[in-house]
């Protein structure tokens, strides 16, 4: 095992008089509760509260310009220019406020569950359950592999570290930089975890395009027939509820490579939305998050430490994070073969979208390259009375560090490669609007995603939708047609079609952007879908 002598080896970090290498889970719990980071819940999860940030901050992230990766940048709103020089001294501030502490806590962990692909990550944080957020979320490597441990990237995590704006060139005093020529994240003035997790999923997004595999922002899991599925979506839209399926195993619930061989999961560990969490609906997720191990962030409890899920005075965006392995049917060594399946999630709360439907490998691209859902008014400050569109390229356009386009190729090949069929499902709003309408069962979206994963959908007859091009089934037992076609749930037919028009112009004015960078197959079915 790593010694506190060399846990912060190469890492330019000098001075604690006390340094917590690998601890365990509950190593790391006791400490975490010795310094009053956090409390317990009556099962036993460990409870934080993020205070400010309670989620990613977004146009707080930087990416250093080092020349030689400054021509394959994605620059702009995402991937905003850091200069090297202000990265020195950032990182500079950080090793020396990080090295006056009494005390830090390492983590030496792989990213990638394949060998081939895989990358070493060493944490150096403030904090015992930030170190435990990370012992979760990502591959613990065996007790052999951590001597002589040499790590790949490194965070250096600072989250009571306030960065001055004036000195660094950054926006505020949070700051999320990282610098792909030293291999070095550095991370201050944000306690939210999430942050953590989605430095090292960029990497992954940087290097792997270059070894030939494809990185994506999904879930994925395994049939009893040896089938692997693919599930994209943004937050909110049932990504990881989906593949928990109690029928399918799975490989991962948020990042995976494609290669040549197969996918792989880059995580150890899931990190599940919470807030209304159902233990019926979602048992699985409920049962991970009901017990010793698992990190909650920002989830309010009684005074017992009985939970209430329902209970959004903090967030929205309440969280858990538990080893993979307490989800009870999951892929030993997080690695399958090449997927029979992709599936494109979104929550509609339009109201327009059909529960499934089945993309051609253009529309495939397209959507892809669109990466829509809607917001729905209540759920985040400052949104209206009517939902908001949100496109979000690649389903992951804010861990993207390379051009869109990058990924949009090699999905578009890796799926005519290996055969995959492609479905859109909304799992958003049936019958009318969000307001009007009803959230769409997860009863009927389980059915027909196990119908399409078992090849059972792609024999029935479809028809096309003449808004967005799309093959939607004609009839799929136990769906009630007005559910299937979702302009026939709809009361008011023409307010349907005003609907349906209104989100395919949304559609239309995004993909303006990508409009000159993909083949005309992909263009054709964007004039189709904008029909």
């Amino acid at each position: 095992m790593t010694s506190a002598a060399s846990a912060l080896v190469g890492t330019g970090v000098s001075g604690p008089a006390e340094i917590h290498a690998n601890l365990t889970a509950a190593g790391l719990y006791a400490h975490a509760l010795r310094r009053g980071e956090g409390r317990l819940s009556a099962d036993g999860a460990f409870m934080a509260v993020t205070g400010q940030h309670t989620g990613r901050s977004v146009q707080d992230k930087f990416v250093v310009d080092d020349p030689e990766v400054h021509d394959a940048i994605w620059w702009g709103k995402i991937n905003q220019p850091l200069p090297p020089a202000k990265f020195a001294v950032l990182t500079g501030k950080v090793r020396a406020f990080l090295g006056q502490k009494p005390e830090l806590f390492t983590q030496d962990l792989y990213a990638g569950a394949d060998p081939a692909h895989r990358i070493r990550v060493r944490l150096v944080t403030t904090n015992a359950w930030h170190a435990l957020f990370a012992r979760n979320m990502f591959i613990r490597p065996p007790q052999a592999e951590l001597e002589g441990f040499k790590p790949d990237f490194t965070i250096l995590h600072a989250p009571e570290y306030d960065a001055d704006p004036a000195e660094i060139g950054c926006r505020t005093s949070t700051v999320i930089a990282l610098s792909f020529a030293a291999r070095t994240i550095c991370i201050a003035g944000t306690s939210y975890a999430g942050e953590i997790k989605k430095s090292i999923f960029t990497v992954m997004n940087w290097l792997l395009p270059e070894r030939g595999v494809l990185p994506m922002h999904c879930s994925a899991n395994l049939g009893r027939g040896g089938d692997t599925a693919l599930f994209f979506g943004l937050s909110g839209t049932g990504k990881t509820t989906l593949s928990s399926d109690p029928e399918r195993s799975l490989i991962g619930d948020d990042e995976h490579g494609w290669s040549d061989t197969g996918v792989f999961n880059f995580e150890g560990g899931c990190y599940a939305k919470v807030i209304k969490l159902s233990k019926e609906a979602e048992p699985q997720i409920w049962d991970a998050s009901h017990r010793f191990g698992a990190v909650l962030e920002n989830v309010i409890a009684d005074e017992r430490g009985v939970l209430d899920l329902d209970d959004n005075k903090l967030t929205e965006n309440t969280r858990s994070c538990y080893p993979i392995e307490f989800i009870p049917n999951t892929v030993p060594g997080g690695q399958a073969g090449k997927p029979k399946n992709v599936v494109m999630l979104t929550a509609d709360a339009f109201g327009v979208l059909p529960p499934i439907a089945k993309l051609s490998a253009a529309q495939a691209m397209y959507h892809f390259l669109s990466g829509y859902t809607a917001r729905v008014a209540g759920t985040e400050k400052g949104l209206g009375k009517e939902p908001q569109a949100t496109f979000s390229t690649c389903f992951g356009a804010p861990f993207l560090p390379r051009h869109p386009e990058v990924y949009g190729r090699m999905l578009a090949e890796r799926i005519a490669r290996d055969g995959a069929e492609v479905w859109l499902v909304n799992t958003g709003w049936t019958g009318g609007a969000y307001g009007t309408g009803q959230r769409m069962s997860i009863q009927h979206t389980r059915a027909l995603l196990r119908a399409a994963l078992d090849g059972s959908l792609a024999k029935v007859e479809f028809q096309r939708d003449p808004f967005f091009g799309l093959m939607i089934p004609k009839a799929v037992p136990g769906i009630p047609s007005s559910v299937l076609n979702p302009r026939e749930g709809w009361a008011d037919k023409d307010a349907y079609d005003r609907q349906a028009k209104h989100l395919v112009s949304l559609f239309e004015k995004n993909f303006e952007t990508f409009a000159g960078a993909v083949s005309e197959d992909v263009k054709a079915a964007a004039i189709r879908a904008a029909a």
